[in-house]
């Protein structure tokens, strides 16, 4: 760090602490570069305050109430069990404020530098901070943008905090209202929904498109759909909202033809939009789309020289995980080193509703659309040994491969999980979609039994056209 005339210098100046902004620092700093991080919360960001960590957390008590109601099955008798959501909500933020420690523990022992405030790109690479203590500038050779997201609303539905909410608001509740509708079934909407299912609240789940989970297969959706219908979740897709109207402490909500439905509360969930309102000053050269994305190359790099940007504040999948490695490849473009950008076609996506989704790479419409003659395999997790002990069965994995030359299953294409712990399971998958294997070379991985992740196996090694119990 050196003062200059116009502010304190930096190699980098990174503007948002949250999963892409506080990856870029720690990399930079590990790489030996001297960081500053300008966050105007905590670092974080949403992914750790407002977003997967806490939803994570709420759904974690869902799964062990999920649990204990079921125990009989295994000739556990208790008591039916009953939520005192004031505790999880104490728990959830344990949960956070140790991980908040930690980070910025982390970022301390890296020696970045980290100033609360709203940070602002400037023309020449500075950053103007304003804070409690004031305004301050900040001299980048480099600097990214990593400002995130914030949650989308729509009209007539203006968020109070205590009948219209958005996840925000969501994950701060201390009890559960008795009914909700959750406006949007991607996976922000279906997290929440089944966590409210789960302990005991009425739901009505609403999607304007034609089904829960776009951009999922088709076979998952499915899935899906029949367990939340099994699960008493009354779900309409293919159906606009029409506003609401407060009746008492709560509201009728009306969509599609002329339905109305009366709940506790409303969950908006409608997805997140950039934060990059304020972000620049004017004549950075930094260019920001119709939707307010910072617009950037396949290197991260924005049309402003030294100005690169990543996470939220891009149009790329609004994962963590993402951002985790568009920091690295804004890192490496810094450092002058060989980089891969990252591939988005392949990235693996995780959704926690209960059954959980995993996947990565194509589904098998999208790979047929692309002119893929494709070879498809399905394996339901009821034959499944751990599936079977463990009782939860509902769902699937799904592998697309393409057919080769000689008629039989080649490259993996898209690996699809719905099922117990998917989540846990993908890495294999993610693998062999990401390093382009073929049937016949996952098929020699020797699967663990018996284990949930040995569905993967047996669907691949059914491919090879000599399978054991998948046929």
């Amino acid at each position: 760090m050196v003062p200059t005339a116009e502010g304190r210098a930096f190699d980098v100046v990174v503007i948002g602490g949250g999963p892409g902004g506080y990856a870029t620092a720690l990399y930079a700093a590990s790489a030996g570069l001297q960081v500053a991080v300008v966050e105007k919360e905590k670092v974080g960001g949403t992914c750790l305050h407002r977003g997967c960590i806490p939803a994570k957390e709420f759904l974690e008590t869902a799964a062990v109430y999920r649990t204990v109601s079921g125990a009989k099955e295994f000739g556990v008798q208790v008591e039916q069990p009953v939520v005192d959501f004031a505790v999880s909500q104490a728990r959830k933020q344990k949960v956070v404020e140790q991980n908040h420690r930690g980070l910025a523990g982390l970022m301390k022992g890296r020696g970045v530098t980290t100033l609360t405030g709203t940070g602002t790109l400037l023309p020449g690479r500075k950053v103007r901070v304003e804070g409690a203590a004031g305004i301050e500038e900040l001299v980048g050779r480099d600097v990214v943008l990593a400002a995130g997201s914030v949650p989308r609303t729509i009209p007539g539905f203006e968020v109070d905090g205590t009948v219209v909410l958005t996840s925000d608001e969501v994950l701060d509740l201390d009890h559960l209202p008795g009914s909700v509708v959750v406006i949007g079934g991607g996976a922000i909407g279906c997290e929440f929904a089944s966590m409210f299912a789960d302990l005991g609240v009425h739901v009505t789940l609403l999607e304007a498109m034609s089904s829960l989970l776009p951009g999922c297969d088709e076979d998952v959706v499915a899935a899906v759909s029949r367990a939340f219908r099994k699960r008493g979740i009354d779900v309409h897709t293919g159906v606009q909202v029409a506003g609401h109207e407060r009746a008492g402490s709560g509201t009728v909500v009306g969509f599609g033809d002329g339905q109305q439905v009366a709940v506790d509360a409303v969950v908006v969930s409608v997805g997140r939009r950039p934060a990059t309102a304020g972000l620049l000053d004017e004549g950075t050269g930094v260019r920001i789309d119709e939707r307010g994305f910072v617009e950037i190359d396949r290197y991260q790099r924005t049309g402003a020289d030294g100005v690169w940007a990543v996470g939220d504040v891009v149009a790329t999948p609004q994962l963590a995980h993402v951002g985790f490695a568009e920091g690295i490849v804004a890192v490496k473009g810094i450092l002058g080193e060989p980089v891969v950008p990252v591939d988005y076609d392949r990235v693996p996506w995780c959704i926690y509703c209960h059954p959980e989704v995993a996947f990565a790479g194509m589904t098998e419409a999208a790979a047929r659309a692309a002119g893929y003659d494709v070879v498809v395999k399905k394996d339901p997790f009821g034959g499944n040994s751990r599936a079977r002990i463990i009782g939860d069965t509902d769902g699937l994995v799904k592998v697309v491969a393409e057919r080769g030359p000689d008629g039989r299953a080649g490259r993996i294409l898209g690996v699809h999980m719905v099922g117990p712990w998917v989540t846990e399971q993908l890495g294999q998958g993610y693998l062999a979609v990401n390093w382009e294997a073929t049937v016949d070379e996952v098929a020699a991985f020797v699967q663990p039994h018996p284990t949930l992740s040995e569905s993967f196996g047996e669907t691949v090694l059914a491919l090879t056209g000599r399978g054991l119990h998948v046929g």
